[in-house]
């Protein structure tokens, strides 16, 4: 089992897009095999992304509502009806905020062996597979807030109101 550590914001591999996967091999069967570990290593984990572990490829992995699995170089489809539930991000570990997001969600991509992949979900399942389709574009949640939700959020993260790093192994 390799649990690898989370990136913290402030690292500038979780604000760089990633690049896309093109080839499916064992170096890429291993990234997964990483990302599953370091998702299930800990309680509490709804998903993981390449970029949270260091790695600059479009590969996550996800446990929410019942489905687990992975995707690599995923797009989304994204319903107009929203949902407006608290959402934090191992790596900016123990704040949350209300979070914008469609309530239903619809991901392709492919899985690590190169075949297509299709994940479609409503509630926390779709907002999982957006929240770590942005991770894979250089996005975390708090660029998603808007008014006094963001001021607060970005006031929190500058006084480095969050859980040690050394708390996410």
């Amino acid at each position: 089992m390799t649990m690898r550590p989370i990136r913290i914001i402030g690292d500038p591999v979780l604000r760089s897009p990633c690049d896309p996967v093109t080839s499916f091999d064992a170096d890429l069967r291993a990234l997964v095999a990483d990302l599953m570990d370091t998702l299930l290593g800990a309680p509490g984990r709804a998903g993981v992304a390449a970029p949270q572990i260091g790695v600059s490829a479009q590969v996550f992995v996800y446990d929410a509502d019942g489905h687990r699995g992975h995707l690599v170089n995923p797009t989304l489809e994204l319903s107009e009806e929203l949902q407006d539930d608290d959402e934090g991000c191992l790596s900016i570990p123990g704040l949350y905020f209300p979070t914008p997001r469609a309530m239903h969600a619809t991901a392709r991509g492919f899985d690590q062996h190169g075949q297509p992949l299709t994940i479609s979900g409503s509630g926390f399942l779709a907002r999982a597979l957006q929240h770590e389709t942005d991770h894979l574009h250089g996005r975390l949640y708090v660029d998603t807030l808007r008014g006094d939700t963001r001021r607060k959020a970005l006031r929190e993260i500058r006084a480095g109101r969050f859980d040690s790093p050394s708390r996410q192994r």
